[in-house]
């Protein structure tokens, strides 16, 4: 069994989900982590090689957490439109409950660092709901996965500029989702 991250590696984690909550990625350096955490920056580079190993690190830790979320959300579940529908929702209520989710969500696109990141996270997650995108009666779900992981990233990021859930996103997400393949030839 892996052995679990040592406190000050957490310290450091934690610290630095606080700071890209607040600052966002570019708030993100070596300084303002291992200040928040109240450690020496020997600390820091005894867990971690370099920033973009932290930073990897800790956009790691938050997909892993919101993916928790979702897998406990979804247990005892069958794949079909009530699975992907309670999915999506834990992901979306995540999102809005988890500080730095515009740092994550967001600015990773953008951070050449992240980009592989970014791709894996949403090639796993899209993973996740080709199962339930067959149930609905798509006859090629993994083009329809990417897709949905996109949008469901776009509804987290619209829910967070409107400071709440968005309703409407919501239902048409979820319409879009389940109506269209009603009319595949």
């Amino acid at each position: 069994m892996p052995r679990p991250p040592e406190p000050g590696r957490n310290a450091l984690l934690t610290a630095g989900a606080e700071i890209a909550g607040r600052e966002g990625m570019r708030g993100l350096s070596v300084n303002a982590v291992v200040a928040a955490a109240g450690m020496a920056k020997g600390t820091f580079y005894h867990h971690f090689p370099d920033r973009r190993s932290y930073v990897i690190a800790l956009h790691h830790r938050y997909h892993e957490e919101l993916g928790a979320v979702i897998l406990a959300a979804i247990a005892g579940c069958e794949p079909g439109a009530e699975r992907l529908r309670v999915g999506m929702t834990a992901y979306l209520d995540a999102c809005l409950a988890t500080s730095g989710t515009k740092a994550f969500l967001a600015q990773s696109r953008t951070d050449i660092d992240l980009i592989d990141q970014v791709h894996e996270r949403n090639r796993l997650f899209a993973a996740m709901i080709g199962p339930d995108l067959s149930e609905l009666g798509w006859s090629d779900p993994a083009p329809v996965a990417l897709l949905v992981i996109a949008m469901v990233a776009e509804t987290a990021l619209a829910e967070l500029y409107s400071a709440g859930p968005r309703p409407d996103l919501r239902a048409a997400l979820t319409a879009l989702i389940e109506r269209y393949p009603r009319h595949q030839g």
